[in-house]
């Protein structure tokens, strides 16, 4: 069976989990790993970056250890927006578990939206509470508000290549 991605019906249908259930099959608890294995990577290369600016301050009189004020979120920042904007369109800890991210339509999210993504998901944790993760109960296809809003879609990774394979 092949599927014809190039009109706007087909490409409303692709990612509808009652046509194609097993692109969201176990996304919601294989995210919640997902993050954790990325706090943990960007918990290592902050350490990494701490001992990189100490050490610059020592060789600029202490005038680098004023970037230990950004430190942390630009380390974040900049590991998903390299990541998840990245040619595999997922982070490390997405690879890991199999997931990847999409817009709507079907094209990878570019550096700048990764970037809006992560500030995004921080910003509604922050001032609406953790509950808010429990829209993903709700939604069709597991997404979360900030998801939502920016019109993108984790699925399995591997189910989603096999339907491209397909259609070719």
């Amino acid at each position: 069976m092949t599927t014809d991605f190039s009109t706007a019906d087909s490409r409303q249908d692709q990612f509808d989990p009652l046509v194609r259930p097993e692109l969201f099959s176990g996304v919601r608890s294989r995210r919640i790993f997902a993050f954790f294995i990325d706090v943990i990577s960007i918990f290592i290369l902050t350490t990494v970056a701490a001992v990189v600016i100490f050490f610059l301050g020592i060789f600029t009189l202490g005038l680098a250890w004023l970037l230990y004020a950004i430190m942390a979120p630009a380390v974040a920042l900049l590991y998903v927006a390299f990541t998840l904007g990245g040619p595999n369109a997922a982070t490390p800890g997405m690879r890991a578990m199999g997931l990847e991210m999409r817009l709507w339509y079907g094209a990878k999210p570019y550096p700048l939206l990764a970037a809006v993504h992560v500030l995004a998901f921080w910003f509604s944790v922050s001032l609406l509470t953790p509950l808010i993760l429990l829209i993903s109960l709700f939604s069709d296809r597991k997404r979360l508000l900030h998801d939502i809003v920016l019109g993108t879609v984790v699925m399995n990774s591997d189910a989603n290549r096999l339907q491209y394979q397909q259609a070719i």
